[in-house]
């Protein structure tokens, strides 16, 4: 249980700044930035990071896309605003949804990172024909089951509950000081993941209450009424002695309950934030993605 707590923070956390919001639109879950003309492409980052996160994706496609480009408040230097008490992730989805009405988007395709991929995956459940299509990014509909096939909601919430309450109640170094006091030592990993972090400008409450529900919910009871065609981009490694060579069926066991089989694109060489870590390859398959 220690090794799936600290699997599921290096799976789920990274970070960076946020952009002005579009014009015409005002919602107190989410800031939103439209770019370019042509189809309507949707970014949503993961947990703790802003749409920062998305701008090489971005400059690449709007030039013959409309790239809307999206914000979670309380993530980075956003105020939380509403996302400062109750639930985070299916709120901000059905804010985006209210997004796509109210502007009139045509079918959008919608791009989610982690975090952003389940959140993508609340919108098309409930948008249906509305939504053209679905990438998510390392993300699954149920996290825990990237690290034990059989693990369930009722398994990982104790350890969730630990991470909410020690993000909470100590700050930035909470993850760090948990892991020192569950006995595990997560050496470079552990400075690798916390310096790129940063969790600069995060509201705290709004990063716990997001942690808590990407280690807890399970969305693969939504996955039936998805209409639109999902493709599922994840990072992957040759090294067997790294995690990422053995996930290839993990995922495509929670995407298995799609009324449309799934498409799996692997990035070679990509750990969780693929669009950084391999940024020309993550191309090509948004590219092929967005034919």
């Amino acid at each position: 249980m220690k090794r799936l707590f600290l699997s599921l923070i290096l799976l789920i956390l990274p970070t960076a700044a946020w952009a002005e919001p579009a014009a015409g639109f005002q919602s107190e879950r989410i800031v939103v930035e439209a770019r370019g003309e042509g189809p309507d492409v949707i970014l949503i980052p993961g947990l703790a990071s802003t749409s920062a996160v998305w701008d090489r994706t971005a400059r690449a496609l709007e030039g013959r896309y409309r790239v809307h480009l999206v914000t979670v408040r309380g993530f980075g230097d956003v105020p939380p605003s509403a996302n400062g008490s109750g639930l985070v992730g299916g709120p901000t989805a059905a804010e985006v949804r209210r997004y796509i009405v109210e502007q009139g988007l045509r079918r959008p395709a919608v791009i989610g990172h982690s975090m952003g991929g389940q959140i993508a995956l609340r919108i098309a459940a409930d948008a249906g024909a509305r939504v053209g299509r679905v990438m998510v990014v390392d993300a699954s509909p149920f996290f825990p089951s990237l690290i034990s096939a059989g693990a369930t909601s009722s398994d990982v919430e104790p350890l969730a509950r630990l991470a909410y309450q020690g993000l909470l109640l100590l700050g930035d170094e909470a993850l760090r000081t948990q892991a020192s006091s569950l006995g595990v030592e997560m050496g470079g990993a552990s400075d690798s993941l916390f310096g790129t972090l940063g969790w600069q400008g995060g509201d705290r409450r709004t990063l716990a209450q997001g942690l808590y529900e990407v280690m807890t919910v399970d969305l693969r009871s939504r996955l039936p009424s998805i209409t639109a065609p999902v493709t599922v981009v994840y990072g992957w490694s040759a090294d067997d002695r790294s995690p990422r060579s053995q996930i290839d069926g993990l995922f495509r066991a929670g995407y298995r309950s799609l009324p449309r089989p799934a498409e799996f694109e692997r990035i070679e060489g990509a750990e969780h934030m693929v669009m950084i870590d391999q940024p020309r390859r993550f191309q090509a398959a948004v590219e092929r993605f967005l034919r």
